[in-house]
């Protein structure tokens, strides 16, 4: 039995599973979603979802399909899709199954385009979620009112110009607009982008007016492992255990965040952002970014390739061993207290809480070797700042971040270079390192011993805007733990921290 609206009566109410009420299916569309992920499915609109079921948003969404291609799971479906969270939370296990009914329809791009831009014309539709990837918000130059325009802020500009027409410029016909790309002030920059190309189409200066004044491009933070549909035994126990069966299934871990830059009126608009403290409105959301970003982010990258050296494929498997989780919670307590930003103690003790507990969960596979992914971009951006804060507020060696440095040094030792192709190897096996930096890397490690490549990576600045050479004895602390790794393994110098 696939689930559809035909199908939910059939289904059996279990502990577990939460089935939505028909009357659901029938809401108003109120908000327009550029993207088909699982990340929207599994955060923004499951927050829409929790709020229709409580009768407090009350309104459905209409996804924007980039690619022509078939929208059959959605509309066989009737846009229902199962949430399936997974996971740990205040350490019990957590396991629900979360028939989401907030989708209204799936429409291309291309082939549904005068669709699409009917939708400008709905009053109630005030709402504009994306998740087009970190690509996706980039300045095309292009024409935007002919056809569907090719880039994700085209779509959005001739969206806007035809609600703007729709409605006579009207003051209260603006909209929110919420991107959720991982992208550092994605509102801000995706605003900046739309003027610009508003004005590349010489479009006119009541409409640009109209544009700047009256929508409201909200800067946001998501947060949620959202590995999506699972495969072969699990997917088969999964959907045995509900009873049917789910094109479209998205597992989930418990944790959620959603922060959101805005005031009143977008609290307002947003209104499903009552039901769940998870979604989180401020007029400053820099605070939930350094968390994040600093945590879970630059936990992450300093653990990833000590980790993967010291033999682990998983994250839960690193901190299911008792050295290396000894190992990653001082390195959290050392990053935690570097924070370059003032935050409460509570709240960082909390949060660092949370984090080692997605990190164990039990239901999620998350590979180091795709966190390893841009590794050099990644330490600069993520943990950089950390090590001169650190230096700042202590004026001493940082220990678990210098070996985390030290590993990352290691793992980006490259010792076969295939075409465009760059591999590392571990305990006599090739992996692939996928970094831009990797033929550097490839370079400095062919002419220079471990003794020497920690200066020469440490004191290029057009790697991290600063002479990293000049922090206090961390670059003699790095050479040592570089030395032992090799010697030792990165498990035993991990275990020799403790």
């Amino acid at each position: 039995m696939q689930l559809s609206k035909h199908t939910l009566k059939n289904i059996e109410a279990k502990p577990g599973i939460e089935i939505p009420d028909e009357k659901l299916l029938s809401l108003p569309e109120k908000v327009l979603q550029f993207g088909t992920g699982v990340l929207l499915r599994g955060l923004p609109d499951y927050f829409i979802d929790k709020a229709n079921k409580q009768g407090i948003f009350n309104g459905r969404v209409v996804i924007v399909k980039s690619t022509d291609g078939s929208n059959d799971e959605f509309a066989q479906q009737d846009g229902l899709y199962t949430v399936s969270v997974r996971g740990l939370e205040n350490g019990q296990e957590v396991k629900e199954d979360i028939i989401n009914a907030s989708v209204s329809r799936v429409l291309a791009a291309k082939s549904n385009w005068a669709e699409i831009l009917k939708c400008a014309h709905n009053s109630e539709m005030t709402i504009v979620l994306s998740n087009t990837t970190e690509v996706g918000i980039q300045y095309v130059e292009e024409n935007v009112l002919e056809g569907s325009p090719s880039s994700f802020p085209g779509k959005l500009l001739a969206f806007l110009h035809e609600r703007y027409k729709a409605f006579n410029g009207s003051e209260d016909s603006g909209m929110v607009i919420v991107p959720t790309e991982l992208v550092t002030d994605n509102g801000d920059k995706l605003k900046g982008i739309i003027t610009e190309l508003a004005n590349y189409n010489k479009l006119d200066g009541a409409f640009i007016n109209w544009l700047e004044k009256n929508n409201t491009f909200c800067n946001s933070l998501v947060d949620r492992i959202v590995p999506g549909k699972p495969s072969g035994k699990d997917l088969a126990e999964l959907e045995a255990s509900l009873g049917y069966t789910d094109a479209l299934l998205t597992m989930s871990e418990p944790f959620r965040l959603w922060a959101i830059e805005g005031n009143d009126k977008v609290k307002e608009v947003l209104s499903f952002y009552k039901i769940d403290d998870a979604v989180k409105i401020e007029p400053d959301i820099t605070l939930f970014k350094e968390l994040k970003l600093r945590i879970l982010n630059g936990t992450h990258t300093f653990n990833c390739g000590t980790a993967f050296l010291s033999g682990f494929n998983l994250t839960r498997e690193a901190v299911g061993d008792v050295q290396f989780s000894v190992f990653a919670k001082q390195l959290m307590k050392q990053i935690s207290d570097a924070i370059p930003y003032d935050i409460a103690e509570n709240v960082k003790a909390a949060f660092v809480k949370n984090t080692f507990e997605r990190f164990c969960n039990p239901f999620i596979n998350h590979q180091w070797q795709s966190i390893t992914t841009q590794y050099t971009s990644k330490m600069n951006m993520r943990n950089v700042p950390l090590l001169i804060s650190h230096y700042k507020k202590f004026n001493s060696v940082p220990q678990y971040m210098g070996t985390g440095f030290a590993a990352y040094l290691l793992y980006m030792k490259v010792v076969k270079k295939d075409g465009d192709k760059y591999y590392g190897e571990r305990n006599g096996e090739l992996y692939e390192i996928k970094d831009d930096a990797a033929d550097y890397f490839y370079n400095v490690w062919q002419k220079k011993d471990a003794a020497h490549v920690p200066e020469l990576v440490l004191e290029n600045e057009a790697f991290w805007g600063t002479d990293l050479t000049q922090l206090p004895g961390f670059l003699a602390f790095v050479k040592t733990q570089l030395k032992n790794i090799i010697a030792n393994g990165a498990l035993q110098t991990v275990a020799a921290l403790n």
